[in-house]
């Protein structure tokens, strides 16, 4: 009977401390866009895991605007995708979400972009915020991507240039609700 109790205890511990692992390997993985960056980034960050209706769980409250999550596995992400932006921004990731999940087909996918962006419905993303998008094979392997969002500006309302010829910054997507700060070298 000891033995019996002793065992369903340990089970039960083991089984707990395996939750509680996954977790905070999921949350770390989430922050990989911000190795490297100011500790109170880092520290301050939400991470949220999407579910399948394109609502998310939080992981990990933070105390700034940034949150992160996992995207790999999802429809047309790399084997390893993070990314972190402003919560601000967490009603248009949704949508983007859904979008991409409903259309598989790049053609169609970028079809119904083009159909939110011309209706109006496309939700905008907060002015100025970061995008770091962290892609690749594996962790190891990775590509790290940082746009700022700037909806609606023009390389005429930005004085920038709308392509990267010239090198240096420049605004991609001009004058939609898509238009974002190109970062050179990143």
């Amino acid at each position: 009977m000891k033995r019996t109790i002793f065992t369903a205890l340990s089970i039960l511990v083991f089984s707990a401390a395996a939750l509680a692992q996954a977790p905070a390997e999921e949350i770390e993985k989430a922050l990989t866009p911000l190795t490297g960056a100011q500790a109170t980034m880092r520290d301050g960050a939400t991470v949220i895991k999407w579910k399948a209706d394109f609502t998310y769980d939080t992981l990990r409250k933070g105390t700034n605007k940034m949150v992160c999550y996992d995207r790999s596995g999802q429809p047309g992400q790399a084997a390893f995708a993070v990314e972190c932006t402003s919560l601000a921004n967490l009603e248009r990731v949704a949508q983007n979400l859904k979008t991409e999940a409903a259309n598989t087909d790049p053609k169609a996918k970028r079809a119904a972009f083009e159909e939110l962006e011309k209706s109006g419905k496309w939700i905008k993303p907060e002015v100025g915020s970061v995008w770091i998008h962290v892609t690749g094979q594996n962790a190891t392997a990775t590509r790290k991507h940082i746009t700022i969002a700037m909806p609606g500006a023009t390389g005429k309302t930005l004085g920038l240039p709308e392509n990267g010829q010239q090198g240096g910054v420049w605004i991609m997507d001009a004058g939609s609700s898509e238009a974002h700060l190109m970062i050179p070298g990143n």
